[in-house]
């Protein structure tokens, strides 16, 4: 990216010329919190997961997904089969990168799958390159011959014990008058 010229000196500043440009990325040096680019840019369906260094892996925090769009094929019949997926991670030292995970979820647009296989598959898939702490797939699907099927699929890493839970008010909770507790 070329440098921008401050305005004052705009005037009297001479034009650059297109042999003066930056050095390609490639050849430049890294930023602190920047990360080069992976050796093949995911723009087509994938089943490769990308993951970065996770920047607060002292602390356990919860990272979730919405993936509303999910389609696969059913295996007997051929006819697709859409889903909403929620992704809850608390992950350790690797966070899973969103292009690659649209990608990755994108790659089971034409593969036949029943739902309790294609759900188990992907939280394999995510726990084999992430190692999260905890990992939790919700798989909604959509009514099929009448029946809506959800499948709920977890993963705890040994030895992961979570902190306690803290419950606070609710909104409902709240003084209806005043707002206050």
């Amino acid at each position: 990216m070329a440098k921008k010229t401050p305005a004052s000196s705009a005037a009297t500043a001479p034009a650059k010329t297109s042999k003066t440009t930056a050095k390609p990325a490639s050849k430049a040096k890294l930023k602190v919190g920047a990360r080069a680019m992976p050796p093949n840019p995911p723009t087509a369906p994938s089943k490769e997961l990308h993951v970065f260094i996770n920047p607060s892996s002292g602390r356990d925090y919860v990272i979730q997904f919405q993936i509303p769009e999910f389609t696969c094929n059913c295996p007997l019949t051929g006819q697709p089969d859409f889903a909403h997926f929620t992704i809850d991670m608390i992950c350790d030292e690797l966070c899973i990168e969103l292009k690659s995970l649209k990608m990755y979820m994108w790659s089971y647009r034409n593969e036949g799958s029943f739902h309790e296989k294609v759900t188990n598959t992907i939280l394999d898939d995510i726990v084999a390159a992430a190692k999260p702490r905890f990992a939790r797939i919700t798989a909604k699907w959509y009514v099929r011959g009448g029946i809506y099927t959800n499948v709920v699929v977890e993963h705890r890493k040994k030895g992961w014990v979570p902190a306690p839970r803290v419950d606070l008010p609710s909104v409902a909770t709240l003084g209806q008058a005043t707002g206050l507790l």
